[in-house]
């Protein structure tokens, strides 16, 4: 089995390892570095239970070769509050009432995270599609873009006072 040195940096702290060619990024995130925020659910990028920054856009991990972040950068929910103090949309989900069991909560944060740098001010109709590729099995999705949208909201108003 082939053997890579890969080297990136994760929520901030750069990371070297020794991986096989075939290892998947969610299983060296999990296992070799123990931030388990990044949960497995399909193993076929449909649920994006999985979902992670990479170079600030949203990826599914677990179709993703560890050895093709080589350099990279990566923001897992982990690394995703600074400073100990919550991402808006951490707190917004809280609020809203965005989360379950929680288990997609992890991905569908981080994709909200990239969905709203992308588009800071959207619909809800640009939300429903921006999550689309992230399931939910609990809710009807109602309290997870009202959690978007508050979030959006509080973004840009700290983003005014600036």
């Amino acid at each position: 089995m082939a053997k890579h040195t890969i080297t990136m940096t994760i929520n901030g702290e750069q990371v070297t390892a020794e991986v096989d060619s075939r290892l998947l990024l969610v299983h060296f995130i999990r296992e070799n570095l123990d931030l388990t925020g990044t949960h497995i659910g399909c193993d076929t990028s449909n649920c994006g239970a999985c979902t992670i920054l990479l170079n600030g856009q949203s990826i599914k991990s677990c179709t993703y070769l560890a050895v093709r972040a080589d350099g990279a950068e990566i923001t897992t929910i982990e690394g995703l509050a600074a400073d100990g103090t919550n991402h808006p949309l951490q707190k917004a989900f809280h609020d809203q009432h965005g989360l379950h069991c929680g288990f997609c909560t992890p991905g569908m944060i981080l994709r909200s995270v990239d969905l709203l740098k992308n588009n800071p001010n959207p619909t809800e109709e640009e939300i429903r599609w921006g999550i689309s590729g992230n399931l939910c099995r609990c809710t009807g999705y109602n309290n997870i873009v009202k959690s978007i949208q508050q979030a959006a909201k509080e973004m840009q108003n700290e983003s005014e006072s600036v």
